[in-house]
């Protein structure tokens, strides 16, 4: 059997001190296999967005191991890991972390223009092509709506086409419709590349999407489980 994609050995974490300091994450143990879509579900407050953010390198657990890609991400300097961040993890954040003053083609431009990486822009336009804004390279974020706003945080995660991509609640800012057509364009996406798929979730419908469900409460995982999921032809 191949390394898992992502690997979390007996992680906790504590947020906060004094009177608000909160034991977030208790004992996670978690294997994710390469390719497998897999949906952290789980009430406001169960520890799902700190999970994922410790399996992105955002957040370091207290004590455990988190393993990416067979590497310890939790014993990375800062440098170390953003460079290993921005080749390997596309992540997509609730709130679209556009930069306001930066072109839509800009900012999806930047994670490979910071990694001095060769043709950022032309790779760009290619990548904005595929979420379907070709035309709007040109506008700012607030001259867009918030599902191309969304579209374009998508194209920014998955431009250096990284093997693992993680999503905290992509459609919490979303009206109902939009937020179904992004997730369609996210889950497009992910077939084609063959990455490895994370998503954060409250939404049932939305998690039995993914091959498997981890259900998390008050910091601990609750139960784990595989199923076949819809698997709709969507072109991209």
């Amino acid at each position: 059997m191949s390394d898992p994609a992502i690997s979390v050995e007996n992680v906790n974490l504590t947020l906060g001190s004094g009177e608000a300091q909160a034991h977030i994450l208790k004992d996670i143990c978690l294997d994710i296999a390469k390719g497998e879509t897999l949906a952290l579900l789980g009430p406001s407050g169960s520890g799902k967005s700190t999970l994922l953010m410790t399996m992105a390198g955002l957040e370091a657990p207290d004590s455990g191991a988190v393993r990416v890609a067979g590497r310890r991400i939790d014993l990375m300097s800062e440098d170390e890991l953003a460079r290993f961040r921005g080749a390997q993890i596309g992540i997509v954040f609730q709130s679209f972390h556009l930069i306001p003053t930066l072109t839509a083609l800009e900012n999806v431009a930047i994670p490979l223009e910071l990694a001095g990486a060769p043709g950022a822009f032309d790779r760009a336009r290619k990548v904005l092509a595929q979420v379907g804004l070709g035309g709007r390279e040109k506008h700012y974020p607030a001259q867009m709506s918030g599902g191309e706003q969304q579209r374009v945080a998508v194209a920014r995660a998955l431009i250096a086409n990284p093997s693992i991509f993680v999503a905290d609640e992509p459609t919490g800012n979303l009206d109902q419709a939009v937020g179904a057509e992004v997730m369609e364009l996210i889950f497009a996406l992910n077939r084609a590349r063959g990455a490895t798929l994370v998503l954060v979730t409250h939404d049932e419908a939305l998690a039995r999407r993914c091959r498997r469900i981890v259900r998390l409460r008050n910091g601990r995982i609750e139960s784990d489980s595989s199923h076949a999921q819809d698997r709709e032809n969507v072109s991209v």
